[in-house]
């Protein structure tokens, strides 16, 4: 698979087999992501690979608190910003109106939603998962650094025949995560990440993109 195929068919899958991971293949594509560009190569992302038992516990504690209706964690960071701009905030609902209406839920029902998103914490049925951390201490351009790395795990995982779907809805039941995981407390966990093969049967629709002009501007030319 050449790069441009594996950016093409790179998308959140929300709906995994549980078909097993090869540990060798997870290793792979780390080993390899470590190459990921960061300023004056700090490489400043810290994460956790997680299969098997570990993994089967943390969503096993993040089931428990749901059914239990415990609230989400203190955020530790902002996800969004308190009141979106335009175009960013048509682009949000519009994702939105996407992600549920294909799943047959209306926008007024909340409940719905909400146990749509309750996947997240399921891994969305994969065997596998990353939990990325960074350290607190660091600014905006290295979140951009793990941004980078991230990336360039998914699309590794497409050479490999696999799908992803970052997820920062860990970040909200992060102490639940660390119970299990034992991060330093200079650590702050950023995102999950699910991995695994995709579950065909439940294919969602992909997210589309906005035309080439309104978020690129091109000057000079021959």
């Amino acid at each position: 698979m050449d790069v441009y195929e594996a950016v093409a068919s790179r998308r959140a899958v929300r709906a995994f087999t549980d078909r097993e991971v090869p540990a060798d293949t997870l290793e792979r594509v780390l080993s390899a992501a470590a190459w990921a560009p960061s300023a004056s190569n700090l490489q400043p992302w810290h994460v956790y690979a997680v299969t098997g038992a570990p993994l089967a516990e943390i969503k096993k504690r993040a089931g428990e608190r749901l059914a239990a209706g415990d609230p989400w964690d203190e955020p530790e960071y902002e996800q969004y910003p308190p009141s979106l701009k335009s175009p960013y905030r048509e682009r949000r609902s519009a994702f939105g109106e996407q992600r549920y209406g294909a799943l047959g839920i209306a926008r007024e029902d909340v409940e719905a939603r909400q146990r749509a998103a309750s996947a997240n914490w399921d891994c969305f049925g994969a065997p596998a998962a990353l939990f990325c951390y960074i350290d607190r201490d660091l600014g905006r351009p290295q979140w951009s650094d793990v941004g980078m790395y991230l990336q360039t795990v998914m699309l590794l995982l497409r050479a490999e025949g696999l799908h992803s779907c970052t997820q920062m809805a860990w970040a909200k039941f992060h102490r639940t995560v660390a119970e299990v995981l034992s991060p330093p407390d200079e650590l702050m966990l950023f995102c999950g990440m699910s991995i695994g093969f995709e579950d065909a049967a439940a294919r969602d629709a992909r997210t589309g993109r906005a035309p080439l002009g309104e978020t690129v501007t091109f000057m000079g030319g021959a």
